[in-house]
């Protein structure tokens, strides 16, 4: 693997042109930022009154339509959400990409799945930072950066690798690293990671884990403060040393505790369900579920979120964490 910074990039690749960022929301407004910082001509599409048009207004943009964007930018990078990007680009950009100019993603979801399908004149690519988008412009402003990931679909300039590096040192992501994957790579793993381990797979955990618990007999508060608020000092020790510093830092009791009794819990049974579910991501099932569910209006979606809502372990963590004035701050 080879990881790239900025001393592998010419920013000045950029020069003279304009980027459009298209949604100002957790990614766009950080990366619109950076870009700009780093010395970028940068212009916004926002939907007019919203909170993210008010939010880049108060940072200096004048924030015009997707269109209008599309049609004055070189380069132009769709961060809107996943379920929205088809429409949009159809609609509103599509029309205005022309030759020569790039169309810019930060997860590979509708160009994998060909729900966009751009003609064969323009360059595709990816610059994916590895972080949410307040911590990739916080780590800027104070002069690092968060790593990223980079990808091209098509090199119609031959130049569409050198535009992603210097795409993504703007960013500041050069100060820190990148690594170069494919647009099926990225988006297969992110979907895969989220659906398996940093969303479905540990909310199910500890919902089991709460009510086990309470179930039992135990008190619902100290369920709480076992299986959910104490998630974070453990992914902590993770996000520091990995699994080998987790377990450097718990007790030994804890550590041969987890050591014995987590592959009872996480078994080959459960890998093979994993295997299932990376299966759906590869062949594209999950995506046309997702598609249709929005296609509906989300009913699936919608039951599942009051479901969530409703549970007994949000209504006791909702009064506990009033006692946490840290976590407001």
């Amino acid at each position: 693997m080879k990881m790239y910074y900025d001393s592998d990039a010419e920013i000045s690749q950029l020069s003279g042109k304009t980027v459009a960022i298209v949604g100002y929301g957790s990614q766009g407004h950080a990366q619109a930022q950076n870009l700009r910082d780093s010395g970028v001509n940068v212009i916004v599409a926002e939907m007019p009154d919203t909170s993210n048009w008010k939010l880049a207004v108060s940072h200096g943009f004048t924030p015009i339509s997707a269109e209008e964007a599309a049609e004055k930018a070189d380069i132009v990078q769709i961060l809107i959400p996943d379920e929205l990007q088809g429409k949009v680009y159809a609609q509103s950009i599509e029309k205005h990409m022309s030759t020569g100019k790039a169309l810019v993603f930060s997860h590979g979801f509708n160009i994998h799945y060909k729900r966009i399908q751009p003609n064969s004149e323009i360059d595709v690519y990816m610059v994916a930072p590895k972080g949410p988008g307040h911590l990739v412009r916080r780590t800027y402003a104070e002069g690092a950066g968060v790593p990223a990931l980079i990808a091209i679909y098509q090199d119609a300039t031959g130049k569409a690798k050198d535009l992603a590096l210097a795409h993504a040192c703007g960013i500041g992501a050069g100060r820190a690293g990148i690594i170069e994957t494919t647009f099926k790579e990225e988006t297969e793993t992110d979907l895969f990671g989220e659906q398996v381990v940093l969303c479905g797979g540990v909310t199910e955990l500890v919902k089991g884990g709460f009510e086990t618990l309470v179930n039992a007999g135990y008190q619902p508060e100290i369920a709480y403060f076992e299986c959910l608020h104490e998630l974070k000092l453990i992914v902590d020790l993770f996000y520091e040393g990995g699994i080998a510093g987790m377990y450097y830092s718990v007790s030994d009791t804890a550590e041969y505790g987890g050591m014995t009794r987590g592959p009872r819990v996480i078994d080959a049974d459960t890998k093979k369900r994993m295997e299932k579910i990376l299966q759906e991501v590869q062949d594209g099932s999950f995506a046309e579920e997702w598609i249709s569910e929005n296609e509906s209006g989300r009913p699936n979606m919608k039951k599942l979120r009051d479901e969530h809502r409703a549970l007994k372990i949000e209504e006791v963590g909702k009064k506990l964490r009033e006692m946490m004035s840290w976590i407001k701050k």
